[in-house]
């Protein structure tokens, strides 16, 4: 006789668990459990999860979330361990992270998580790293020979362009400036799908630059060698010196190491410059917080040049400084297109009359004003890919692509004007 136990149905299994601290701290991750596993799935703490690993229902999970937020920087030690022992069984790992800073991101990151996914959640973020780890592991293709990732341009210099030569210069530390020159070159290289402008990015930052990063691009020697030898460098050997950030974007990326901002002078900056121009539609330059002897020659060059600032006292008395600086040498200071970089929302009045009341004291014009792009922006550059690639539907995005379109379509006018 068949017992009542047997006409029992066996109880689903486990296929995802969620591991953290306090899974009430992430209720989009549960909102988005459900819909995605219905009820196969359970919760851990970091305190059950090493030994929820060893035990045989373990067998039927094909991924953990492991979820963490700041407060659980002190605790890296544990959650390691969690990542470790789930890759030891075959569980993918996808790691959920909410303000947790680069340093332990990229540390978690490193010991194998398989995905990795912002929080607050974007929508459909979690259903497409679940689909991500669903789709079967590429076989491996027969050996080929050794392919160099980070290539120069493939093209050949024949100075057949007139590029368009946009400076940024940050006007207060942390003002964004490398962000946007980074993000503004990408977006004029994808603003024509069909038949894209060329467009280089030169950072000229020779101690602190930081557009390879922001790129994930090595810094090669000959970068120095150029710089140190612009009197009879040429175009070739200018573009030899290029790394190609997905065959759309050509860099200078500044030197490996730390060089004197005095090591070229003005006259070889210009020929720097004339030789992008000759090469290149757009050439953004991303531009040291100092001043130096060289700054005349860009400034010159430069259809326009932005000055990236904040609304903070900082920036207004820098803005000053460099304006009657300008002023002063007879230089073109009316090129100076002021970016106001983490403006406020257009629903914020007291900060947009603080805004109105900074211009109008400062006289100047803030054409530009550039949303604050919250964490996604400094995870972006941490990833080192541009904020489309990681983050499309960003208000920091939107804007630069608004700014790329019009200087697109404004260069083409030009163009057609003079034909």
């Amino acid at each position: 006789m068949t017992s009542v136990a047997n006409l029992q149905p066996e109880p689903a299994p486990i296929l995802a668990c969620t591991i953290s601290r306090d899974v009430q701290n992430f209720e989009l991750l549960i909102d988005d459990m459900e819909q995605e596993l219905g009820e196969n799935w359970g919760d851990l703490s970091f305190e059950d999860a090493l030994i929820f690993l060893e035990q045989p229902d373990a067998a039927s999970l094909q991924f953990v979330a492991v979820a963490v937020d700041a407060e659980d920087e002190g605790d890296l030690t544990r959650i390691s361990d969690i990542i470790r022992a789930a890759k030891d069984h075959s569980v993918r790992v996808i790691l959920i992270a909410d303000q947790v800073s680069p340093v332990a991101l990229h540390q978690l990151l490193r010991l194998g998580a398989d995905d990795f996914v912002p929080y607050p959640l974007p929508d459909g973020a979690l259903h497409d790293a679940i689909d991500k780890l669903k789709q079967p592991a590429a076989v491996a293709p027969p050996p080929e020979p050794p392919v160099e990732e980070h290539h120069a341009p493939r093209f050949k210099a024949k100075g057949d362009r007139d590029g368009i030569i946009l400076p940024v210069h940050g006007l207060a530390g942390g003002s964004g400036a490398t962000t946007f020159a980074t993000n503004l070159a990408w977006e004029l290289a994808n603003a024509d799908k069909t038949n894209p402008p060329r467009v280089c990015v030169i950072d000229l930052d020779l101690q602190f630059g930081a557009v390879a990063t922001y790129l994930d691009l090595p810094r090669r020697e000959a970068v120095f060698e150029v710089l140190q030898d612009l009197e009879n460098a040429d175009s070739d050997l200018f573009l030899q010196s290029m790394v190609s950030f997905n065959d759309r974007l050509s860099v200078f990326t500044a030197p490996a190491d730390m060089l004197p901002l005095d090591i070229v002078g003005p006259e070889e900056v210009g020929k720097l410059l004339d030789m992008a121009q000759a090469n290149f539609d757009f050439v953004i330059v991303d531009m040291p917080k100092t001043i130096v002897a060289w700054t005349e020659a860009v400034l010159n060059r430069a259809q326009v040049y932005f000055a990236m600032m904040e609304l903070d006292l900082r920036s207004a008395q820098n803005v000053l400084r460099l304006v009657r600086a300008l002023k002063a040498e007879g230089l073109p200071h009316e090129k100076l297109r002021f970016v106001l970089n983490r403006a406020p929302k257009f629903t914020d009045l007291t900060a947009k009359s603080r805004v109105k009341r900074l211009a109008e004291s400062l006289d100047i014009a803030l054409e530009l004003q550039l949303p604050d792009g919250g964490a996604q922006v400094t995870q972006s550059n941490d990833h080192g890919l541009p904020l489309s690639e990681t983050a499309a539907k960003n208000p920091l995005r939107r804007e630069v692509g608004k700014l790329a379109k019009s200087l697109f379509d404004l260069s083409k006018a030009a163009a057609a004007a003079r034909t």
